[in-house]
């Protein structure tokens, strides 16, 4: 059986995110200022920021990454430049007709 103190010990091994083995409590903090305007007590990663506060992406770095960046976002293709211009020239087939149905009556 477990005493109390050895259940409420800290705990020590290894660190999620590239962060040292040991006593987390020493760990490097994050201290990016919360929304609350204290500084952030998250262990930090490699980047010197914590997972929350790790910062926005650069984007994109290859030609490949960009078209996958440009091909991931697409829902449906309903706004495409393709579809719109398939609209127009249907809607204009539509009256067309129209005006010749019109015509003839």
């Amino acid at each position: 059986m477990k005493t109390e103190n050895q259940l409420h010990a800290k705990r020590r091994g290894w660190l999620k995110n590239g962060n040292p083995p040991g006593d987390f409590s020493k760990a490097p903090r994050c201290m990016a200022t919360t929304r609350q305007k204290t500084p952030c007590q998250s262990p930090a990663m490699k980047n010197g920021r914590c997972r929350m506060h790790g910062g926005g992406s650069t984007g994109p770095k290859t030609a490949e990454g960009l078209r996958n960046s440009q091909c991931g976002n697409l829902k449906h293709g309903l706004y495409s430049r393709e579809a719109i211009r398939e609209r127009r020239v249907t809607f204009e087939i539509i009256r067309q007709a129209y005006k010749l149905i019109k015509s003839v009556e």
